[in-house]
């Protein structure tokens, strides 16, 4: 990748985290630490590869993008913010009363939200159904998701995987977000989904597992699932929990804790000096 759209990518990424930190401490509450380990992710797909338009929200032609772990929604938000879909300065309005920016993204209501989420299990399963339905109309968007690893959980997602192997869905591309971390603590103890990649490969999709902070290797996985006929995506993601802040790195106390001023503070000036 060239340098320019390296440091590009970097910038909107460190932005992302900004936002998502502004609106959960503005709120004094949220998931700072799997939107932090998302960052990047986002990043790429709104700079770097999706067709959407912030000044046409519902253009039917659009990609979609659905944030099954409907939790994080910080960083959507941060990404639409930066995107240019509405102001940054709304982001200080997340989870009032009133507010448009609520604690689960919500497409009535947000614009370039393409599907309500929050119940795990639900983004993955509207996502496939949106990518059949673009193969009946004959449309050429894709449908992009991004799950947690804790989410993988539900059986839900597993009878959306085999949906989406079944009828060939080579227009999803699903990122998994395996930090290691949900909210009771180690996927391996709670839960233990691995071996992610082998799992949705018997579900007959293709299957890339990468670096999730690696923009290298996240364009190159996109280019995969771009090469790929036939099959389902999934992008198996290694990332840290509250990526980009010392003190909440693969900590699962941050997992649905909000800072308070002084961390806030520190949070901020850390990724400031990334910028």
């Amino acid at each position: 990748m060239e340098q320019a759209k390296l440091t590009m990518l970097k910038e909107h990424a460190n932005n992302i985290r900004l936002g998502a930190l502004e609106a959960v401490h503005s709120a004094a509450s949220g998931h700072p630490g799997g939107s932090l380990s998302i960052a990047d992710i986002l990043s790429y797909l709104y700079f770097a590869e999706m067709n959407v338009d912030a000044n046409n929200p519902n253009w039917e032609d659009r990609d979609r993008f659905v944030l099954s772990k409907g939790h994080t929604a910080p960083a959507l938000y941060g990404a639409l913010a930066e995107k240019g879909f509405f102001p940054k300065e709304d982001l200080k309005t997340f989870r009032h009363i009133d507010s448009y920016l609520q604690g689960h993204p919500d497409m009535k209501g947000t614009p370039g939200v393409d599907m309500s989420s929050g119940s795990l299990g639900l983004g993955i399963s509207a996502a496939c159904g949106m990518a059949l339905s673009a193969k009946i109309r004959n449309k050429d968007y894709r449908v992009f998701t991004i799950l947690g690893d804790g989410e993988l959980g539900e059986g839900q997602v597993w009878e959306a995987a085999m949906f989406a192997g079944h009828y060939d869905l080579d227009n999803l591309c699903a990122f998994v977000d395996w930090n290691g971390l949900q909210i009771d603590g180690p996927i391996a103890e709670v839960m233990d989904s691995t071996p992610i990649d082998k799992k949705f490969e018997a579900f007959g999709w293709n299957v890339v597992m990468i670096d999730g902070h690696n923009f290298d290797e996240i364009e190159a996985a996109v280019e995969n699932f771009k090469a790929t006929s036939g099959k389902p995506t999934c992008v198996v993601c290694k990332t840290t929990k509250g990526k980009g802040v010392s003190f909440m790195e693969n900590q699962v106390g941050w997992h649905g804790s909000a800072p308070n001023k002084e961390q806030y503070d520190q949070a901020v000036a850390e990724l400031t000096a990334n910028n």
